[in-house]
């Protein structure tokens, strides 16, 4: 199910409750599809930054190549070549986007007040650095950028989530940015006929009207774009032939249940989601211990089946040793064709 809906699918979120592997099967899942030579994106969107931990890699907000097969890093686009096969790797800072994103509007601001009330607008920019919603807001539009991005340089994107709360925001947040923008249009349209009102009564050669109307124009192409952005997101996460969810978890009590809740929400904000995967599933033909876990874990498996409302269920292993490097991903990865096959 999983490496099916990469294969066919042009952005794959992956999500779910914390500590259960999105991360190791994210990167397991973009790294089999990279050697069947596809170019990969892998985006992770939690601040706990274990991507480029799990890949011994300095990792950041620009795309670094983790892997590359013998002809995969000259930096084209999509290929159908089997030996073209790259996958790049962004971890998303929060602080670091928030922090561009406040420059960028710092910038703009200034170019449309008078030089008396930039200090107004260092205040201004200070404070929302520290409110609410900042870091999310900025975090989300930098996620849009790479998805219309990555959908031109490759051929598949893999968004590895944080934790369930976070995601749901997430996911839900494209629309609700949208209509904010479409009401912050609105008013501007309303401001802008007010002020041409006003200037016309005024002076229809006064150098201050001209200075305004400029403004007025650069105010609502930023608001545009940014509208744009989110609406494009929104188009690419609820289209179910281009971008599936898939909800990692363990065989436990929990995160079963976590993850069927997790279910409803994505359908309440329109997202399709392709099926679980119950990562680290214990051996049943290894001692007395691990059959009686894998007892409990299959008993788990059929409370999710009976939430899952007909999506489907795939397990992975329990694997010996850290997951950590090529090597490790590779045998995740294997497992991965195994269960495929069953």
């Amino acid at each position: 199910m999983l490496l099916d809906l990469a294969r066919s699918r042009r952005v794959l979120f992956l999500g779910g409750k914390g500590g259960v592997g999105k991360t190791s099967v994210a990167s397991a899942v973009a790294l089999r599809h990279a050697r069947e030579g596809a170019r990969v994106l892998l985006i992770s969107t939690d601040p706990a930054h274990n991507l480029g931990h799990l890949w011994e890699q300095q990792l950041g907000d620009a795309a670094t190549t983790v892997w590359a097969g013998e002809d995969g890093g000259d930096g084209g686009g999509p290929t159908d070549s089997a030996r073209a096969g790259r996958l790049d790797a962004v971890e998303i800072d929060p602080d670091a986007t928030a922090a561009a994103h406040l420059a960028e509007v710092g910038e703009t601001l200034r170019t449309m007040m008078p030089e008396h009330l930039h200090s107004e607008v260092d205040k201004h920019l200070d404070l929302a650095a520290r409110s609410p919603g900042t870091h999310e807001s900025a975090m989300l539009e930098r996620l849009a950028v790479l998805l219309d991005e990555g959908q031109t340089s490759h051929d598949l994107v893999v968004v590895d989530t944080a934790p369930s709360g976070h995601t749901v925001r997430l996911m839900a947040l494209p629309e609700i940015m949208t209509a904010w923008t479409e009401g912050l249009l609105d008013r501007r349209t309303r401001a802008e006929r007010f002020g041409a009102a006003v200037r016309a009564l005024d002076a229809d050669d006064d150098p201050e009207s001209v200075s305004s109307e400029g403004r007025d124009r650069r105010i609502r192409r930023a608001i545009t774009r940014r509208r744009d952005r989110f609406a494009a997101m929104r188009a690419v996460i609820t289209e179910a032939t281009r971008c599936s969810f898939v909800i990692v978890l363990t065989a436990e009590r929990l995160p079963v249940l976590e993850s069927a809740a997790l279910r409803d929400q994505l359908a309440e904000a329109g997202v399709a989601v392709g099926g679980f995967v119950a990562n680290r599933l214990a051996p049943a033909e290894a001692g007395e211990f691990l059959a009686g876990r894998r007892a409990q874990e299959q008993v788990q498996l059929a409370e999710l089946e009976g939430r899952a409302d007909g999506a489907a269920v795939e397990t992975l292993p329990l694997l010996a040793g850290d997951l950590v490097g090529v090597a490790a991903l590779d045998a995740l990865g294997e497992a991965m064709e195994r269960a495929e096959t069953r």
